[in-house]
C-alpha cells in the first residue's frame, strides 16, 4: 500500500482496494536523538515480527532531511550489500522472524523548511510527523496500522535546550560531559509513528494539575516563549474544561501522569495530537484581550480541546490506513463541535460551523478536487487534509447521532472503545457499533463515506383537504470518478410555524415529533409524508438544525420568508431563512447589473423586515448580528451559474448602502447603545453578554461605513479600542475604505504591534480582504514587506490564502493579475513548503463557473505552475486535477 515511485519518477497513485496488512509489525521502538545545532543523529533500534510469511525482504519508508549512516542488525553492522536504499526505502534482504534493527541517521533540522520530520523553529527543534513525517528521521514503516511502544531518549546541550520533551511519561534525567543533558521517556501505549513527537529548546512553561474522575493527577504544562506564558492561561483553563467534558459527557478519562502542550511558530497545521505532548501552532494557544479577538478565544478553547478528544479518538483508536483519515478527524471535529456548543452559545456554533462548511467544502464539493469523505486514491496523502474530510465528516457523525438518538450513540461510543482500544481500524468499524448499539440498519447511510458531492434537496408542498403533503427530492450531480449517484439515507428535521406565529406539532404518517422538531428519514430519491390537520397560513420551518449537509430548495414565497425570519422558533432555521432571503434579493440586484450600474433597488418589505431585526432589543445581540450579517461573495457565487465577481461585489455593497440610508438612526442608535453598555463595564469580559454586544456594535460598522458619519464613527471605533476584538473590526473596515485616515490607521496598528507576529497577521489580513481599487496592487507589494514571509505558514495564510479565497473582487480580476500572482506565489512556496503550497491551489481549480475570458486566465495560470521546473507531488497533482475537463 506504500507510496512508491514508476519509472517515470512520478509518484504512483495509492489505492484503497490495493489495502494490504503490514509484512512485518514493530512491536518496540528505542530511539535516541543526539541533538547538536547544525545535525542531529538518531539512532532507532527497533524489535520486529514477521506477519506475512511470504516477504523476506524488509522495506522501510525513507525520505528527505536525513543520511543514512548506519544498519545493524541482530549485533551485526551489514555491509552495502545486505541492504538496498533508494530515495523513498530501505530494504533489508532475507530477515529472520524476529529480529532487531537498528538504523542511525543524520538529520538537518535547520535547513527542513518543509516542517515535516523534525526541523528547527525559533531556534527550537520540534518535531511534525502526521501523516508521513516520521520517515524524514528514520527508516521505518512509516503507516498507521504500524503500532509499537515507543522509549525516547534525548541528549542535548542543556544551556540552550534545557526542556527535552518526548511522548507518554517523564522518565530518568541527568547531566552529561561538556555541559549537556538528557532526559528519557516512555509512552507505555502502542502508537503508530505519525503520532511520535519530540522537543528540544529553551522555553517557558505554565503548569497546572488536573484530577480525573477517579481520582488520578495529572500535570499539565503549556510550553511557550516566555514572553508568551501571560498569554497561555485561557488555552490552560481551555484544557481542564475539556478534560472534564469528556469525562462527563463520554465517560473517557486521560491515561498518562503529564499533558504537555508546545506553542511554536513555524507549523504547516493548527495543531497535532501527538500522544501526551501535543504541538501546536500559536495562533491556538496564545490569547489575550489585547492580542487576540473573541473569536480568537473561541479557536483556542476548540482546537484545545480538539487535540485532547484526539487522545481517545485518533491515539488509543487510530486509522487502520489514510483513507480513512475522517475515522478519526470527523469524529474529534463533531467532538469539538458539541464541547464549544455545551460551553456557549449552541445556535452562535452552529450558525459558525454551517457557515464554514458552505465557504469552504461547497466548493470543494463542487469542483474539480471533490472527493468522498473516504478517498478512494490519493497521490499525496498531504493533500486529503481537507474541509471534506474534517468538516463533512464531522457532519456525517452529527447525522449518524440524530439517526440513533443520544443514548445510543454514547453507547456506541462505549462499544467502539471496547472492541478496537489499541487497534488501528476502519470507518466501517465504527458505523458497526452505532449499528449494533443502536439496531438501526445504517448500510446505506454509509454512501456518504463514499460518494462526493453535495446533494440538494428540494422540497414542495400540496394540501389535501386539511392536511399538507410535503414532498421531498433529493438529487447529487456527477463529481470527477462518480457520473452516478445513489439516493442518501439522510435526517431531516423540520417544524411548523402557525399562521399567528404559534408553534404547531401536526401529526405526521412517519415522522417521529422531537423536543426541537419532527424528525424525518430520507432515503429515496422521493419521499411524501402527510401532516395532518395543519391550519391554514401555517409555514414549515426546514432543516432545523442543518441537520445534512445538503443544499435546500423549497417552495416558500417571500412573504412565508419574511414570516419565518420573525417568527421561527429555532434559531438556526430562522438564520438561515434570513440568509436564503438576503440572497435571493443580492442575486437579483446582480442580475440587474447593465455596465456597472444597477437597475433594481432593494425590495421595500425586505428593507422594512431589516430594520425589524436592526430594532429588536429583546434577542441576544450576537444573534442580531448573525441575522444581519450578509451572505458572503463566495456564497452569493455558489448560487450563480456563471459568477460575477465584480457585479457580486457592487450588488452586495449596494444592498448595505441602501439599509444604511433607510435605516441609518436605527444602525447608529443601536450602535451606540452597544457601546455604552460595554464602555461601562469595568474590564473586558468574554461573558455572552459582552461578547454579543461586541459582535453585533463591529457588525453594524459595516453599515455605518456607508453613511456620512461612517469616517468618524469608524476611527473613532478604533481609537477607543481597548482590546483586539474592536480594534481589529475597525482596522478591517477602515483598510477596505477610502477614509482619509486609512493610511494613518494602518500605519499606527503596524508600529504598535510591531513584533507580535500573531497581530501582525492581522494587519496582513486586513489589507488582504480590502475591496478598494488598488487592493490587488498593495497586496502584490506587501509580498515585499520586511515582515512577510515565503517560509512562515501563519502569514502565508494570513495575506495569500485571504486574498485568494476570500477576496472575490480582486483574486478574480478582468486581466487576470489574481491569477497571475496566485500562481507565482505557489511555483515559490512550493520550493520550501510544498504542503502549504497545495493549500493554496484550490481557488484557481475552480474555473469552470468562470465566464470564458476568466476561464482562458486562470487555466494559463495552472498551466504556469504545472509546467514550472521540479514541482512537487503535492501541488502536482492538485493541478492536474484542477485542470481536467
Amino acid at each position: 500500500m506504500d507510496a512508491g515511485l514508476n519509472t517515470s519518477g512520478v509518484k504512483q497513485e495509492i489505492f484503497l482496494k490495493d489495502y494490504t496488512s503490514p509484512a512485518f509489525m514493530a512491536e518496540t521502538v528505542d530511539l535516541l536523538f543526539d541533538l547538536d545545532e547544525d545535525t542531529a543523529i538518531v539512532t532507532s533500534r527497533v524489535t520486529y515480527k514477521r506477519m506475512d510469511s511470504g516477504q523476506s525482504n524488509l522495506v522501510l519508508n525513507g525520505g528527505e532531511f536525513m543520511k543514512l549512516l548506519s544498519v545493524n542488525l541482530d549485533g551485526h553492522l551489514l555491509g552495502e550489500d545486505a541492504y538496498v536504499v533508494t530515495e523513498e526505502t530501505l530494504t533489508v534482504k532475507s530477515v529472520p522472524d524476529v529480529f532487531t534493527l537498528t538504523i542511525q541517521t543524520e538529520l538537518y533540522p535547520a535547513d527542513n523548511t518543509r516542517l515535516e520530520g523534525l526541523y528547527k523553529s525559533g531556534g527550537n527543534f520540534c518535531t511534525q510527523c502526521e501523516a508521513e513525517g516520521f520517515r524524514h528521521i528514520t527508516y521505518f514503516p512509516d503507516r498507521p496500522d504500524v503500532m509499537a511502544v515507543y522509549t525516547v531518549r534525548i541528549e542535548a546541550d542543556k544551556a540552550r535546550y534545557p526542556i527535552l520533551l518526548s511522548n507518554g511519561n517523564p522518565g530518568k534525567t541527568g547531566d552529561l560531559p561538556e555541559g549537556r543533558h538528557f532526559a528519557e521517556w516512555y509512552d507505555p501505549y502502542p502508537k503508530p509513528s505519525y503520532l511520535f513527537a519530540v522537543v528540544a529548546g529553551n522555553l517557558g512553561v505554565l503548569s497546572d494539575t488536573y484530577k480525573t474522575k477517579s481520582g488520578k493527577r495529572v500535570d499539565l504544562n503549556i510550553y511557550a516563549a516566555e514572553a508568551d506564558l501571560e498569554k497561555c492561561h485561557h488555552a490552560m483553563a481551555a484544557l481542564k474544561a475539556s478534560m472534564k467534558w469528556d469525562e462527563d459527557v463520554f465517560g473517557l478519562e486521560y491515561d498518562l501522569d503529564v499533558y504537555n502542550i508546545l506553542a511554536v511558530g513555524d507549523f504547516n497545521m493548527g495543531a497535532m495530537e501527538n500522544k501526551g505532548l501535543n504541538v501546536f501552532n500559536t495562533k491556538y494557544v496564545l490569547a489575550s484581550p489585547e492580542t487576540a479577538t473573541d473569536a480568537d478565544f473561541d479557536h483556542v478553547e476548540g482546537v484545545i480541546g480538539h487535540e485532547y478528544f484526539h487522545n481517545w479518538t485518533g491515539n488509543r483508536v487510530t486509522c487502520r490506513d489514510w483513507f480513512q483519515l475522517s475515522l478519526k478527524e470527523g469524529l474529534t471535529v463533531f467532538r469539538d463541535q458539541e464541547f464549544s456548543s455545551d460551553l456557549g452559545s449552541r445556535a452562535l456554533k452552529r450558525i459558525d460551523d454551517v457557515r464554514l462548511l458552505r465557504a469552504a467544502q461547497f466548493p470543494e464539493d463542487a469542483g474539480p478536487l471533490a472527493h468522498s469523505v473516504r478517498p478512494d486514491h490519493y497521490v499525496e496523502i498531504n493533500n486529503f487534509y481537507t474541509a471534506t474530510v474534517y468538516n463533512k465528516g464531522a457532519e456525517v457523525i452529527r447525522m449518524m447521532h440524530r439517526l440513533i438518538g443520544a443514548q445510543a450513540f454514547r453507547k456506541g461510543m462505549e462499544l467502539y472503545f471496547n472492541r478496537h482500544d489499541g487497534q488501528a481500524v476502519t470507518c466501517d468499524d465504527f458505523a458497526a457499533a452505532m449499528q449494533d448499539s443502536s439496531g438501526k440498519n445504517l448500510d446505506q447511510f454509509k454512501l456518504w463515506y463514499s460518494q462526493a458531492g453535495t446533494p440538494t434537496l428540494t422540497v414542495t408542498r400540496e394540501r389535501d383537504g386539511g392536511d399538507i403533503l410535503l414532498t421531498v427530492h433529493q438529487s447529487c450531480p456527477p463529481t470527477p470518478g462518480q457520473p452516478e449517484k445513489e439516493p442518501n439515507h439522510l435526517p431531516f428535521l423540520m417544524g411548523w410555524i402557525g399562521p399567528n406565529g404559534e408553534p404547531l406539532e401536526p401529526a405526521c404518517s412517519n415522522g417521529v415529533w422531537q423536543e426541537d422538531g419532527c424528525l424525518l428519514e430520507i432515503s429515496n430519491s422521493t419521499e411524501t409524508f402527510r401532516f395532518k390537520d395543519v391550519p391554514t397560513g401555517s409555514v414549515p420551518s426546514l432543516l432545523r438544525t442543518f441537520t445534512a449537509p445538503v443544499h435546500l430548495k423549497h417552495d416558500l414565497s417571500k412573504e412565508e420568508k419574511l414570516f419565518l425570519m420573525s417568527h421561527d422558533r429555532d434559531p438556526f432555521a430562522r438564520w438561515d431563512i434570513t440568509q436564503d432571503l438576503l440572497r435571493v434579493e443580492i442575486l437579483r440586484l446582480v442580475d440587474s447589473y447593465k455596465d456597472g450600474k444597477a437597475q433594481e433597488t432593494v425590495d421595500k418589505d425586505v428593507l422594512d423586515a431589516f430594520g425589524t431585526v436592526l430594532a429588536d432589543e429583546s434577542a441576544d445581540p450576537a444573534f442580531i448580528a448573525e441575522l444581519i450579517l450578509l451572505p458572503s461573495e463566495n456564497d452569493l457565487g455558489q448560487y450563480m451559474d456563471v459568477i460575477k465577481p465584480e457585479e457580486i461585489y457592487l450588488a452586495r455593497t449596494q444592498f448595505i448602502s441602501q439599509v444604511a440610508d433607510a435605516h441609518r438612526d436605527i444602525v447608529l442608535e443601536r450602535y451606540k447603545k452597544c457601546r455604552e453598555m460595554l464602555e461601562n463595564q469595568a474590564q473586558y469580559s468574554l461573558d455572552k453578554n459582552s461578547k454579543g454586544l461586541r459582535r453585533l456594535s463591529n457588525t453594524l460598522l459595516g453599515f455605518i461605513k456607508q453613511t456620512s458619519s461612517g469616517e468618524d464613527v469608524c476611527c473613532e471605533h478604533y481609537n477607543n479600542a481597548t482590546n483586539m476584538t474592536d480594534q481589529f473590526a475597525a482596522l478591517s473596515v477602515i483598510a477596505s475604505s477610502e477614509f482619509q485616515c486609512r493610511n494613518e490607521i494602518l500605519a499606527n496598528f503596524y508600529h504598535q504591534w510591531k513584533g507580535e507576529d500573531l497581530v501582525i497577521d492581522k494587519w496582513f489580513m486586513a489589507q488582504a480582504m480590502s475591496r478598494r481599487d488598488d487592493a490587488l496592487e498593495n497586496i502584490v507589494n506587501l509580498i515585499d514587506h520586511p515582515d512577510f514571509s515565503l517560509t512562515n505558514p501563519n502569514r502565508m495564510r494570513s495575506l495569500v490564502m485571504v486574498f485568494a479565497g476570500q477576496n472575490q473582487r480582486h483574486f478574480h480580476a478582468n486581466d487576470g493579475r489574481g491569477y497571475n500572482f496566485l500562481a507565482e506565489i505557489i511555483v515559490k512556496v512550493d520550493k520550501v513548503n510544498p504542503q502549504v503550497a497545495a493549500r493554496l491551489v484550490a481557488p484557481l481549480g475552480r474555473w469552470k463557473k468562470l465566464d470564458p475570458h476568466r476561464q482562458k486566465l486562470m487555466k494559463t495560470s495552472l498551466d504556469a505552475i504545472l509546467n514550472a521546473k521540479h514541482i512537487s507531488d503535492d501541488v502536482g497533482e492538485l493541478v492536474a486535477k484542477s485542470l481536467a475537463t
